[in-house]
């Protein structure tokens, strides 16, 4: 919950779904990974602004790679 977005388990990123600068509500879809011959949905644990995108989609990631950031409003 601290805006962090890290992929859950290794697999290929398919889609990111934000840009930065983007704001995005706890419960958006922010990216899409398959793994295991399955397509896991990456959601928002925080509102917030992206303020960093790491990866591009079509990468192969490794499990707690930095995904994304989002800023939060709780300063």
């Amino acid at each position: 919950g601290d805006g962090t977005v890290r992929a859950p388990m290794h697999g290929q990123l398919l889609d990111i779904l934000v840009s930065e600068n983007d704001l995005v509500v706890q419960g958006d879809r922010l990216a899409v990974l398959e793994a295991m011959k399955m397509q896991h949905e990456i959601l928002a644990e925080v509102s917030g602004k992206v303020s960093h995108i790491a990866v591009t989609a079509g990468t192969q990631i490794g499990m707690d790679t930095l995904i994304m950031e989002i800023e939060t409003n709780d300063d």
